[in-house]
């Protein structure tokens, strides 16, 4: 399933595995992976699968939940591992990023593959460790990581692998990546056996695609009328210079009035109120995990002024993007420095 170059060694050798976390990581991101490789040792009667737990320092770090996880070392023992797990919410970044990014490429020269789970590919980015590679990014972080990675191919895919480099979109898609690991390293029988376990339903692999929720519709985007599903998809394609819906109506083949029916019907919005509902969600992107000021996000989104966009966004969210983003950084505080993705906050 992986090739040499992915999954290291022979399947009677161990396999090693850092995992690196920042400040705010999601938690089920890490026991995702980490619970079925226990199982996998457990099933087999032998230690095939160890890892270890990391921070930039060594310094314990608390998660997402408040919950806080006491790593057993700093990140310099990265060059001992064979895989190496990030996991970081999309505003993480070293307290020293020169010794922390290189810490990261001697990992890599030393052979480990480098991998990223949700925000964990923002600090691989930065890095410079994803260039010429497409990575997956979980949708809630696509419209932030391709402002800030605008040289970067993407994928909606919920694994990607390409060369040393795993990219994952979230925690189900992390206990994926572990059940393949141990399909490659014990056999399809084990892998099943712990997807059993844990009542997994099925090993997604690469080339699954992303549920995505679409706004206000309870169903993801797969679950939507072709037509539907098509006009949507070029809407998110096209968020900085809007297209036209007499353009959509003719890229898909329907007529305007049908697809204003198929949009009353299943969204109980017309085409452009949804349309723009598109463009704010990722609008409120920018707002979260970038430094951009609001001028450069409004036009990001395909706003010519502020003006409106604040007009917009407030009605959609409640409180204007610069309440939003002050808001926000009431909970991510770092040595009293606000944090979206950047090191200065523009508004």
């Amino acid at each position: 399933m992986f090739n040499d170059s992915i999954n290291p060694g022979s399947p009677d050798e161990n396999m090693h595995l850092g995992f690196l976390i920042f400040p705010g990581f999601p938690m089920a991101c890490l026991t995702s992976m980490i619970e079925p490789l226990r199982a996998a040792n457990e099933i087999s009667g032998r230690p095939v699968f160890r890892w270890t737990l990391m921070s930039e320092a060594g310094a314990a770090v608390e998660s997402s939940a408040m919950v806080a996880f006491h790593p057993s070392a700093a990140l310099e023992a990265a060059n001992a591992v064979d895989i190496l797990i990030v996991l970081s919410p999309p505003y993480a970044r070293f307290a020293n990023p020169i010794r922390g990014n290189g810490a990261l490429r001697a990992a890599a020269r030393h052979g480990a593959t480098l991998g990223g789970v949700s925000g964990g590919v923002f600090p691989l980015a930065r890095a410079g460790l994803l260039d010429g590679h497409v990575v997956s990014v979980h949708w809630c972080y696509a419209a932030a990581f391709a402002d800030e990675f605008p040289q970067l191919a993407t994928t909606d895919a919920v694994i990607m692998t390409d060369r040393r480099r795993i990219t994952v979109s979230g925690a189900a898609a992390g206990f994926d990546l572990s059940l393949m690991l141990i399909e490659d390293r014990l056999g399809a029988e084990v892998m099943t056996e712990v997807a059993c376990w844990f009542q997994h339903p099925m090993l997604r692999g690469e080339g699954v695609r992303q549920q995505i929720p679409t706004p206000r519709v309870a169903a993801t985007e797969d679950q939507l009328p072709a037509p539907l599903a098509r006009a949507i998809r070029l809407m998110s394609e096209n968020l900085e210079d809007p297209i036209g819906i007499a353009d959509i109506c003719e890229q898909i083949a329907i007529s305007p009035r049908h697809l204003e029916r198929l949009f009353k019907r299943v969204t109980g919005q017309s085409p452009l109120e949804h349309y723009r509902a598109l463009r704010l969600a990722a609008a409120r992107q920018l707002v979260m995990y970038s430094n951009r000021s609001m001028r450069e996000i409004a036009q990001a989104v395909g706003y010519a002024s502020a003006g409106p966009f604040r007009l917009r966004y407030r009605e959609v969210h409640g409180l204007s993007p610069e309440d939003d983003r002050r808001k926000i950084n009431l909970f991510r505080v770092r040595a009293n420095a606000p944090l979206p993705s950047g090191d200065r906050v523009k508004t």
